[in-house]
């Protein structure tokens, strides 16, 4: 394609990183006092670029998608899809974070330029299609994410969160880069077209290799079971807006990455990771459950609950199939609403001197205290668990449909036996919040813009969230054919 063309198809990652650019030196010239202007202008580029990435995927004209900038980026209906999710979660996560730092006076305007290039990092991750734009990609969002998780320089938490994310992050960073490397040298191509290819016409053990270190790798971004172990320390020790954007926006960007190195250059040789990733959904699921029943500390037993979440939405992948595909977008539309309502509904729960409160057990009596919130937070975690009618129970229903339909019964059913573990930590919330004795630590008040976001995603999670489905189903199917349409 011409430049124009990879100058036009590529506009949304370039037009954040201009607005980067700019909100910078606005920030370097102008300081602390235009943390209001420039967040509301992070928020503005975010949805322009939401708006435009939804032309392109709508317009008739790139139904087909194409290649762009000599084949190092793909312009399709699946990478669409992922970055209108992470457009839209990255702008949710920005409005509701402002009023958090209120009580430290630590929000600077930097934080919204980190999640604007976070965002841009993670844009490339999921339209990569060579193993060079990728990474690149991943450290763009990786480098954003260290400094966020320590954003809070006042909590020691917060810094600790930040080392050993970073120092866990490097050693995925190598474990990735080692099976690039083994790839490459095995297929003789970093192009996605060039190393299916190559796999196609025979493997070999170092291939073998090579893939198994490269799934190793996203599997810690996607914080799958057993490369999880980072997640419930840096989710507990990172401001709570940082870990609302963590639980949200770079999630999906490693799962549709995960999806696409499995499906398109690995497409051809699924027998060879199917097992691995059957084993990594299945100890997820598990993990996930067990390690939040003990938890006493509501950030650490979500963190427990997005492991058990990316075991149900490996289930789809595990099925290699298109279908399997198209259930794991569902899904992850639906986990990205519940994940973000849960997060801003434990933002928005204060004590009387507006510190963020996080024990499970200063919950107790909020029906009382707060009805409203407690009802909002109960859907969710209700959602979370997949109990019907909420929206919730239709994500893990299609993602094991597409399990039962590749002929995995066994696989299906031990999953479906496992989720039931998770229904406890999740109910545990619920009867903590209506059945025991008000405790009177929740007494703060929220500000309208946290309402808004955890209202739209109560409604979009409740039974009204049903009416979206033919029109999820169906965009979600186009974005998964993308993966495997074969030029």
């Amino acid at each position: 394609m011409s430049i124009l063309n990879s100058l036009y198809l590529s506009a949304p990652e370039i037009g954040l990183v201009v607005t980067g650019l700019i909100l910078l030196l606005v920030t370097a010239f102008g300081g602390v006092k235009t943390s209001r202007g420039v967040t509301i202008a992070a928020v503005a580029a975010l949805f322009g670029a939401a708006i435009f990435t939804l032309d392109l995927f709508t317009n008739p004209s790139f139904a087909l998608g194409g290649d762009i900038w000599s084949g190092l980026y793909r312009m399709d209906a699946f990478g669409s899809f992922s970055k209108i999710l992470i457009y839209l979660a990255t702008i949710g996560c920005l409005i509701v974070t402002p009023k958090f730092f209120d009580a430290t006076n630590e929000y600077r305007p930097e934080y919204p330029v980190l999640m604007i290039f976070g965002a841009v990092g993670m844009g490339i991750m999921v339209s990569a299609v060579d193993l060079i734009t990728l990474y690149m990609g991943l450290e763009l969002m990786s480098l954003a994410s260290y400094v966020l998780a320590s954003f809070a320089r006042s909590d020691e938490r917060s810094a600790e969160a930040g080392l050993k994310y970073f120092v866990l992050g490097a050693l995925a960073s190598g474990i990735l880069l080692y099976g690039m490397s083994l790839v490459y040298g095995f297929t003789g191509s970093t192009s996605y077209l060039g190393i299916r290819a190559a796999l196609d016409g025979g493997m070999s053990t170092g291939a073998v290799f090579g893939i198994v270190f490269v799934l190793a790798g996203l599997a810690f971004k996607v914080a799958a079971v057993p490369f999880h172990m980072w997640t419930p320390d840096v989710y507990e020790g990172a401001p709570t807006p940082v870990t609302t954007f963590f639980a949200t926006a770079p999630k999906v960007a490693a799962l549709a990455v995960l999806m696409r190195m499995a499906l398109d250059p690995f497409g051809g040789v699924s027998d060879v990771w199917q097992q691995v990733v059957i084993f990594a959904a299945l100890a997820s699921i598990i993990v996930g459950a067990l390690g939040a029943i003990g938890q006493d500390n509501v950030k650490r037993l979500l963190a427990y609950s997005s492991i058990n979440n990316v075991g149900f939405i490996l289930v789809g992948l595990a099925a290699a199939t298109e279908t399997g595909a198209a259930a794991m977008l569902v899904y992850l539309a639906i986990y990205v609403a519940m994940s973000l309502g849960s997060f801003v509904a434990v933002l928005m729960m204060q004590d009387k001197n507006g510190r963020q409160v996080e024990n499970i057990a200063d919950m107790a009596g909020l029906s009382s205290s707060n009805p409203m919130l407690a009802l909002c937070l109960a859907i969710m975690m209700l959602s979370l668990a997949g109990i019907p009618p909420l929206f919730g129970f239709w994500g893990k229903f299609v993602v094991f449909q597409a399990a039962v339909q590749a002929d995995m019964l066994l696989f299906a059913a031990l999953g479906i036996a496992a989720s039931v573990i998770g229904a406890f930590y999740y109910l545990k919330i619920v009867k903590v919040m209506y059945f025991d004795d008000p405790a009177g630590v929740v007494e703060g008040r929220s500000d309208t813009s946290r309402w808004i976001v955890l209202a739209i995603t109560t409604l979009i999670v409740s039974p009204l969230g049903y009416l979206l489905t033919p029109l999820l189903g169906d965009v979600a199917a186009r974005a998964a054919s993308a993966l495997f349409f074969v030029v």
